[in-house]
């Protein structure tokens, strides 16, 4: 199994949410997830997907 990427910054659930005036995660996670998210600087969001729409193209050149 790949090392899943976990950075917010890079993920296509991240997005700016203009009541709140920030980004925030978009995936509705339940509340044992995302206490794990928090808390473990180890654990690998299984939610993220690469929000690069230009990272296939790079790939095929």
């Amino acid at each position: 199994m790949g090392k899943r990427q976990s950075s917010c910054d890079s993920c296509a659930y991240y997005i700016y949410d203009d009541d709140y005036e920030c980004y925030v995660c978009d995936m509705n996670m339940d509340e044992d997830e995302w206490v794990r998210f928090i808390s473990d600087s180890h654990y690998s969001c299984p939610y993220y997907r690469n929000g690069d729409e230009y990272a296939v193209v790079r790939k095929q050149i």
